[in-house]
């Protein structure tokens, strides 16, 4: 019993057990290299057959918790390096916050950068893609925030202002052309009428295949 209770106390990684503490543990009193290694290869595909939720991580992740639970003192031949000892317990570096506040909050950080890279583009044609892109965004952004008050010149003064200028495109024919709706293209570069006409969908048997009627009968056709 007091056996038992101070290998508990000696787990170094609770979630793998005592079995898995028990074969890392004769893996670092095998002496030859080689079998050394095998052993450990075939420890860590047992890890994962032992915890099913750790078949989604990398294989690395795997190998640095054999490391650590050998304390640091497994000498094998790994695909991934040991990991620094320093490192285990280390308090994470801080994650810096974007500098600059977002002029509207309810479009997002994200929607200014697609601003940004939509000035960058110099073909005419692909940047008023972009803008259309960027509008049909800002416009379901928009309508979430406020479904009452809402007009497709207010998306394109945002992108103005946004922009600073740089970007725009004619509010009528936005309006015309429904350009800003989610069900239009959302592609930056818009395709020529080849290639529409080279992707539609064509009928599968010529232009005289039979159609069935609901209740599942043919129409004959007249001589």
């Amino acid at each position: 019993m007091e056996n038992l209770r101070k290998h508990k106390n000696s787990l170094i990684l609770k979630e793998y057990g005592s079995n898995i503490q028990k074969l890392v543990d004769h893996i670092k009193t095998v002496s030859d290299k080689d079998k050394r290694t095998a052993s450990a290869y075939t420890l860590v595909e047992l890890m994962k057959q032992l915890n099913p939720q750790l078949k989604s991580e990398s294989d690395q992740k795997l190998w640095d918790d054999l490391y650590i639970m050998s304390d640091f003192e497994l000498d094998v031949d790994a695909p991934f390096p040991m990991p620094e000892k320093e490192l285990l317990g280390k308090k994470p570096q801080k994650v810096g916050y974007p500098v600059g506040e977002v002029k509207f909050k309810h479009y997002g950080r994200n929607i200014e950068k697609l601003i940004e890279k939509a000035i960058e583009i110099e073909d005419d044609e692909e940047q008023e893609a972009a803008i259309i892109y960027i509008g049909q965004l800002m416009r379901s952004f928009h309508s979430t925030w406020n479904r009452e008050n809402f007009d497709d010149g207010i998306i394109l003064d945002d992108i103005k202002t946004l922009s600073k200028g740089k970007l725009h495109i004619d509010l009528d024919k936005v309006k015309e052309n429904g350009l800003f709706e989610t069900n239009t293209r959302r592609d930056f570069k818009l395709p020529s009428n080849t290639e529409m006409e080279s992707n539609a969908p064509r009928p599968r048997y010529g232009n005289g295949f039979k159609k069935r009627n609901g209740g599942g009968n043919h129409k004959k056709r007249r001589n």
